[in-house]
């Protein structure tokens, strides 16, 4: 038999993954008899696919209302008959067409995601639109939790207009749309860079189903690389890597069991993959334009890094509980500062053996962009204000901790006063420790001091950087069962591998260490994160000499003496500006205008 090597075939290898048939078009499931509760319901195939997924129908979507109307109405149906027939959901009727104006105009003032998780308010009725993942031992939320209709829909016609345009596939949860794909098929000469300029050139960004909040993301996919964007706006739409990373760089590893990219739908989409990621990670925040003070909304969605990253911490944190140390090794362009918000989050609510494995979870960091984001995130997800504890003033942390506060953000400069007492009054709670290493201007002895509260260490040294300061803590004392450490680094020195990473015994005998997880910066690099600063890197020699002064000098540390003396030496306008020019006179000689 020959190999399908169109979009089609594609198109039918994801859905049978997802749902166990291939959802032709013109093929799905029977209808609900006529005369029954929506005469345009479908019921539930049988049986379901490794991910849970029902199959959809094109011709079950509403393109005025932007929803997969048999899929809306059977869930209501299932889950809330009564409001599903007040509502008149199964005759097309003027109460039907008020409702879905409303639900409409929900999601276009709120977002998808938020009337996902919070339902809507019609008239007298609140209508549920999804049941999240169930607490354990609640038998009627896990029961409710069941009853979510995840469907796939191939060629979905959206157009409006007489162009009747399709994309290849649209998910939808509970007949609202959450996600669509265009793919790409290498064996017909197209990529999926083919499948992000088709988002960019010929989407019609007026059509309801791209306008903003509408979707949680759009994805392009070949059988090579993932991207995905979360606001199209025709040529200048963002698509970020969906990636998996392969040799400390970009793309994914090769799959002897399929696709290099079904990582995708087998492992991300699944009903539980998907309820997490609109549970604790897809959000909508707002942004300041620190230029000319505007804030707009913008729709968040973790890139495959960030996911796994949060994911593993995570498990190995409620497997193991308080007492360890962990190394997230994130170059700069990874967007640390959704992970540690998202990681900080989930902390609260991990659990170990039925019980919570931390009782506080302490952010130290000197970025107010963290700061705020952090704040941000978890106002999204916890809506209890007793959660959250941003010390601003020294006496804040000591009655944030003493109060039960979960989460308690502070910078830096807030920490030294109050630490000590938090390490005699509190070694019986456990701690979860998120330490943002990114910025050196940390200066370290927060960190230090940090160790000191909780482990008994000694006073930190001058003219130490964070990491060298936090390396001496870590080394110097063993770290109490009671707290462990997630520390995030661009660069880490080894020393630092020595102390937070994992052990990885070599063949010759000796023991490396290695990050817990990494996105490098060859990664970032490829990814167009950031810049290859290498790439026109031109050495400059500084030439400098100590000199001994007093023989025999039992004060005189030559090594920390050279330390001080290169600091001076590299940091001074001199030397600066005079690099600066012979780099400058360098790039003309060999990229000439």
């Amino acid at each position: 038999m020959a190999s399908d090597t169109s979009e089609r075939g594609l198109e039918r290898l994801i859905c049978t993954a997802l749902t166990g048939r291939p959802c032709d078009p013109g093929s799905a499931a029977p209808r609900a008899p006529a005369g029954g509760p929506a005469d345009a319901v479908h019921e539930r195939p049988a049986p379901y696919g490794d991910a849970g997924w029902i199959c959809g129908t094109p011709q079950d979507y509403d393109r005025e209302f932007c929803v997969d109307l048999a899929q809306l109405s059977a869930f209501l149906h299932e889950t809330q008959p009564e409001v599903a027939e007040a509502l008149h959901l199964g005759q097309d009727c003027p109460t039907r067409q008020k409702f879905l104006a409303r639900l409409q105009g929900e999601i276009t003032s709120r977002g998808v995601i938020d009337v996902l998780r919070h339902g809507i308010k019609h008239g007298a009725h609140h209508l549920d639109l999804f049941f999240g993942t169930p607490t354990p031992g609640n038998p009627k939320a896990e029961e409710r939790h069941a009853q979510n209709r995840f469907s796939v829909t191939r060629q979905l016609r959206y157009s409006r207009d007489e162009t009747q345009r399709a994309l290849d596939l649209c998910l939808f949860l509970n007949g609202l749309p959450v996600a669509t794909f265009e793919l790409k098929n290498n064996l017909t000469k197209q990529t999926v860079e083919d499948a992000v300029a088709q988002y960019q050139r010929d989407r019609d960004l007026r059509e309801l189903l791209f306008q903003f909040g509408r979707c949680v993301v759009h994805f392009a996919v070949d059988e090579q690389a993932v991207r995905f964007c979360t606001l199209l706006k025709g040529k200048a739409s963002w698509f970020l890597p969906f990636d998996q990373g392969w040799n400390d760089g970009t793309g994914n590893p090769p799959n002897p069991g399929g696709l290099k990219t079904d990582y995708l739908w087998r492992r991300i989409l699944t009903r539980q993959g998907l309820t997490d990621i609109l549970e604790n990670y897809a959000q909508v925040v707002e942004e300041k334009d620190e230029k000319t003070g505007r804030k707009k909304a913008v729709q968040i969605f973790p890139r495959y890094h960030q996911l796994d990253v949060v994911r593993k911490l995570l498990a190995d944190a409620g497997q193991h509980g308080a007492g360890k140390r962990y190394l997230i090794q994130h170059s700069a362009g990874s967007g640390k500062s959704n992970s540690i918000a998202w990681l900080a989050h989930q902390l609260i609510v991990l659990k170990k053996a039925d019980a919570p494995a931390f009782d506080s979870i302490i952010v130290v960091t000197d970025r107010r962009l963290l700061d705020q984001q952090i704040q941000a995130t978890i106002k999204q997800f916890a809506q209890v204000g007793a959660t959250i504890g941003h010390a601003e003033h020294s006496g804040d942390l000591r009655k944030f901790i003493e109060g039960g506060k979960k989460i308690i953000i502070s910078t830096v400069q807030k920490f030294p006063f109050i630490l000590e007492e938090i390490g005699s009054e509190h070694r019986g709670r456990r701690f979860a420790i998120i330490i943002d290493e990114a910025h050196s201007s940390q200066g370290g002895k927060t960190s230090a001091a940090l160790s000191v509260a909780l482990s008994s260490a000694g006073a930190a040294e001058p003219e130490e950087t964070f990491e060298d300061q936090v390396n001496r803590i870590m080394e110097a004392r063993k770290l109490l069962p009671n707290a462990s450490y997630f520390a995030f680094t661009a660069t880490p020195k080894n020393k630092t591998l020595e102390l937070f990473g994992e052990p990885d015994p070599q063949a010759d005998g000796t023991v490396r260490h290695r990050p817990f997880h990494s996105y490098t910066m060859k990664q970032a690099i490829q990814e167009g994160f950031i810049l290859d600063v290498l790439r026109y890197y031109t050495p400059v020699e500084s030439y400098y000499k100590l000199v001994k002064k007093v023989e025999g000098d039992p004060e005189f540390d030559t090594k920390r003496a050279k330390k001080k003396l290169r600091r001076y030496v590299e940091s001074h306008d001199h030397a600066i500006r005079l690099k600066a020019e012979i780099m400058v006179d360098h790039f003309h000689l060999t990229y000439p205008a």
